[in-house]
């Protein structure tokens, strides 16, 4: 009894062993099998990712000013240092400091078209910071679409080569338009979801810098109003 237990033991054992291994799949592959529509997502990808870090890089140095600077541009124009507060906007160079700049060109002139003036390079500025967001935009509704259309076209190859292989239909035979079908799909939403957070990302941040613009803007025009003293 104790010879035939350790018989079957090896025999398992040995099955076991003549078992293939289990199959592994890189990303790499993958792509490939998704066929030719895989490079027009990919270079959607490429896009995304460049025009969220121009962008994201863009709007951080946008973002950051002195907290003491309109304070600085308040005493200069209070002192009648009018040279010294456009020297102080340029060499910040940024879309607010840009903004006020204009306004200080412009004192003298009547308040609304001091604030006319600032709100059209205002306007410009928000242009500025707002480039290639509709290309961001048209990525993350682009990309799925182009892969659900490889899914479409996956599954008319799988479709094509069944109704060619007649009753001898095999799995294999169907696999690479299925695998089409499939890795599209995932690498088109995939993309068009990164993109589509990217893009939210960006429009806040663009909000958070216009939201300083405006304030700046304000506070400049109130020191206009302000009686002399």
């Amino acid at each position: 009894m104790l010879s035939f237990f350790l018989l079957q033991v090896t025999n398992a054992t040995d099955v076991l062993a003549m078992e293939p291994e289990g199959i592994t799949l890189d990303l790499w592959d993958l792509a490939l099998k998704g066929g030719w529509i895989m490079v027009p997502i990919a270079l959607l990808s490429v896009i995304a990712i460049f025009i969220f870090g121009d962008r994201y890089v863009a709007l951080q140095k946008a973002s950051n000013l002195d907290a003491n600077l309109m304070n600085q541009i308040r005493q200069n124009i209070q002192e009648g240092k009018i040279d010294d507060a456009l020297v102080l906007c340029r060499s910040t160079n940024k879309p607010i400091t840009r903004m006020i700049e204009k306004g200080i060109t412009r004192i003298g002139r009547p308040l609304n078209d001091v604030n006319a003036a600032i709100e059209n390079v205002g306007n410009l500025e928000i242009s500025k910071l707002e480039k290639g967001l509709p290309l961001l935009a048209s990525v993350a509704g682009g990309a799925p679409m182009i892969g659900f259309l490889g899914t479409v076209m996956g599954m008319i190859q799988a479709f094509y080569d069944m109704a060619n292989a007649g009753n001898n239909i095999d799995v294999t035979l169907l696999s690479s338009g299925i695998y089409q079908a499939m890795v599209t799909t995932v690498a088109g939403l995939t993309v068009g979801i990164i993109a589509y957070f990217a893009y939210n990302i960006i429009v806040s941040r663009v909000e958070k810098v216009v939201f300083k613009m405006e304030a700046s803007t304000t506070e400049f025009m109130d020191l206009l109003n302000e009686p002399a003293s």
